[in-house]
């Protein structure tokens, strides 16, 4: 029998038991602890999972402990389940414009939501066996299913047994924020851990946050047939984003179905028989609207709670644990990587800090191999609507907030010819370049791939190259991504000043004679 509670994950249909059996087997045993570890590692997200998978694989005697689900929120209520949704959504977005590439559907067509979303249910099942407790089993990892709490500086305590540790990693991850609304609680609502549940479309739903996560999922769910609305207390969508980019962005949004009420105060909410009312003011105007499901995606709080870190000496606060720029916290034998301490909450970005982790835990600067830090990570995002929107680097106000001259080049899709033809104009390339020279400081991207098209500023920039490199490079024609190959020619045009100009003329002059 196991010694710890088991885990349903609704529906409960064989789908998400396969996914259970792998991230949470019922009858997992947990091994008998050895009597040190090289590293302890908390949390199995995708920061825990790579840090035990590499350190086991380096030769290090590694314990790895989860409480809830192995895979963390990327996997079970993050990013895996969230794309299934978006690309079933953007297939049924597809026949709204099918008529445009000569194809005529029938009256009568009809939409599953629950088959979608079964869909999603099995392939994310598919994917679990890559985090599942028996393989890191295989990999030589004690896995160990339990809530792991630190019962002194170099010890913790798992399932009634007590782990010791050289080194130990938090990898604990974050969960939804909720906000202070008035009648929230009461009325209910979902959160990312809970709307891939539903089996059946809500007909009305209204979305708190206009963030990536509100904004992916209100989109979707528009173009399953919900009304959407979306709440925000900022103005416009994706604050963080360059504001024509947003725009780009929520005007697609608008065209699915999506109403958007942004600069809200007062919003409350209360339960009705209709279902749960919202009040909001919005630019002015007093909006009272009754749906049937809330989402909630207003940011992300660190889970620090239950894990004893006062008795370890890690110091943390609401942002998460105060770590330095390797990652140590102030226990100097304790590291954390992924949402528990970082502002970039991406799965990659846990992947890259648990990389870090690694090096500077297990391999100090007396080994030879020197610290690494997280300052010098050059970090893309994307944010999966359509059209896409990602970044990496310097937005250009950034750039100049730090003094850095800055000059910036834009290309439109719509001078594309791939995204011509492939009905995808809507968007463009931006590079932000340091003054005067080919470095490039940041680039966004707006196009409905543009999550792909990012990867080659940042392999330019990981390489310590410029603009003049992407010049030099031979794009294939035609593709969407010639759009980055545009924007690095804008900018090497104006390099060509008309004092060069003049000086050839006379060359070719002098040539001829």
């Amino acid at each position: 029998m196991s010694p710890y509670e088991t885990v349903t994950v609704l529906p409960d249909d064989e789908h998400n038991r396969a996914l259970v059996k792998n991230v949470h087997p019922p009858d997992w045993v947990n091994p008998e602890p050895a009597d040190r570890y090289n590293l302890v590692v908390i949390g199995a997200g995708t920061a825990g999972l790579v840090t035990a998978a590499v350190a086991s694989a380096l030769g290090a005697k590694v314990a790895l402990i989860e409480k809830h689900l192995m895979g963390g929120d990327c996997l079970n209520v993050g990013c895996v389940p969230s794309k299934g949704v978006i690309r079933a959504a953007r297939a049924w977005a597809d026949l709204t414009r099918a008529d445009e590439f000569g194809v005529h559907m029938p009256a009568g067509v009809k939409y599953n939501f629950s088959a979608a979303m079964a869909r999603m249910r099995k392939l994310r099942a598919r994917i679990s066996p890559v985090d599942s407790a028996q393989r890191f089993k295989n990999l030589g990892v004690d896995v160990f299913i339990g809530e792991g709490r630190f019962t002194g500086s170099e010890t913790v305590a798992v399932g009634g047994k007590r782990l010791r540790f050289v080194k130990a990693a938090i990898c604990t991850g974050a969960r939804a924020s909720i906000p202070p609304v008035p009648g929230l609680q009461e009325a209910g609502y979902l959160t990312n851990e809970t709307v891939f549940t539903l089996t059946d479309l809500p007909a009305r739903l209204a979305v708190i946050g206009a963030g990536p996560i509100g904004c992916e999922l209100a989109q979707a769910f528009a173009r399953f047939g919900s009304r959407v609305c979306i709440v925000e207390a900022m103005h416009g969508i994706l604050p963080n984003e360059d504001r024509d980019a947003a725009e780009i962005v929520l005007q697609s949004m608008l065209r699915d179905g999506v109403k958007l009420l942004c600069c809200g105060k007062d919003l409350s909410v209360a339960t009705t028989e209709g279902g749960k009312r919202l009040t909001v003011d919005s630019h002015g105007q007093h909006y009272d609207v009754t749906v049937d499901a809330i989402l909630v995606g207003a940011g992300r709080t660190p889970n620090v709670e239950g894990l004893g870190l006062e008795t370890a000496g890690v110091a943390y606060d609401k942002t998460g644990l105060a770590v330095n720029d390797r990652l140590q916290t102030s226990n100097p034998n304790i590291f954390a990587a992924g949402d528990v301490c970082s502002r970039y909450k991406f799965t990659h970005a846990a992947d890259a800090m648990a990389q870090i982790v690694i090096q500077n835990a297990l391999f100090p600067h007396p080994c030879g191999l020197g610290y690494a830090g997280v300052e010098s990570l050059i970090m893309p995002w994307v944010t999966f609507t359509e059209p896409e929107v990602a970044h990496v680097g310097l937005y250009e106000a950034e750039a100049k907030a730090k003094g850095i001259a800055v000059e910036t080049f834009t290309c439109k899709l719509d001078e594309v010819d791939r995204a011509i033809l492939d009905g995808e104009e809507e968007g463009f390339a931006r590079v932000h370049a340091r003054k005067g020279t080919d470095k490039i400081l940041g680039a966004t991207i707006v196009a409905a791939h543009a999550g792909d098209l990012i990867n080659e500023f940042s392999v330019v920039m990981k390489a310590g190259k410029g603009l003049n490199t992407i010049c030099g490079t031979i794009h294939p024609y035609p593709t969407q991504g010639d759009v980055v190959k545009k924007v690095a020619n804008a900018w090497r045009k104006t390099t060509f000043t008309q004092g060069k100009k003049t000086l050839l003329t006379k060359l070719f002059a002098w040539m001829r004679r």
